[in-house]
């Protein structure tokens, strides 16, 4: 018996076929995920896990492959729309954590509940290596918008990386350069590049 599955016994192919539903018609469609569209949630529901804190960007792991091109970068809200937002922008950070990308800032352009935001960057940005990626996203505003995502737990084992973590404070126009000190969070927002 193969141990290329490890104690896995059955057809892979058909224990991973219900992911087909939630999968784009056409198989030439390109997209990057960060997590299944599956099993979400709103973080409006549980005040323990805050997706966003006004003016402090919230930035999540994405795998990436070498080659693709970024355009845009989405997000989902949930019930809680932004009030009175005066800055809010996504980024697209490289595996050491430099920025490589940015939307336009938004300004006070509304971000209505249950409402996914898609966003173009600045210039489309080329992967040149495959590998883990960062994706920022980042509301100034009296009310942050709630967004849809999972809870995770934070690192324990010594190499885990954080799945969501914040960093920054008092931003308004401009990505940061790089992810500095970030702190992890167990929220984990929804993110989609296509």
């Amino acid at each position: 018996m193969s141990e290329q599955l490890g104690g896995y016994t059955r057809n892979v192919r058909n224990a991973l076929a219900h992911v087909n539903a939630a999968d784009p018609a056409s198989p030439d469609t390109f997209y990057r995920r960060n997590l299944p569209r599956t099993g979400l949630y709103d973080s409006a529901g549980d005040t323990g896990q805050v997706a966003l804190a006004t003016g402090v960007m919230t930035s999540v792991p994405i795998y990436l492959s070498q080659g693709d091109v970024i355009t845009n970068i989405s997000a989902r809200s949930g019930a809680t729309a932004a009030g009175t937002p005066t800055n809010y922008w996504f980024a697209l950070y490289d595996t050491s954590g430099a920025l490589v990308g940015q939307t336009a800032d938004q300004t006070s352009t509304a971000w209505a509940a249950n409402t996914t935001k898609t966003l173009a960057l600045a210039s489309p940005y080329t992967v040149p290596t495959t590998g883990i990626y960062w994706v920022g996203i980042m509301v100034t505003a009296t009310t942050p918008p709630t967004l849809l995502g999972s809870v995770a737990a934070p690192a324990i084992v010594t190499g885990e990386r954080n799945l969501s973590q914040s960093s920054g404070s008092t931003l308004t126009t401009t990505a940061p350069a790089t992810i500095a000190t970030p702190t992890a969070k167990q929220f984990v927002p929804y993110v989609v590049l296509t």
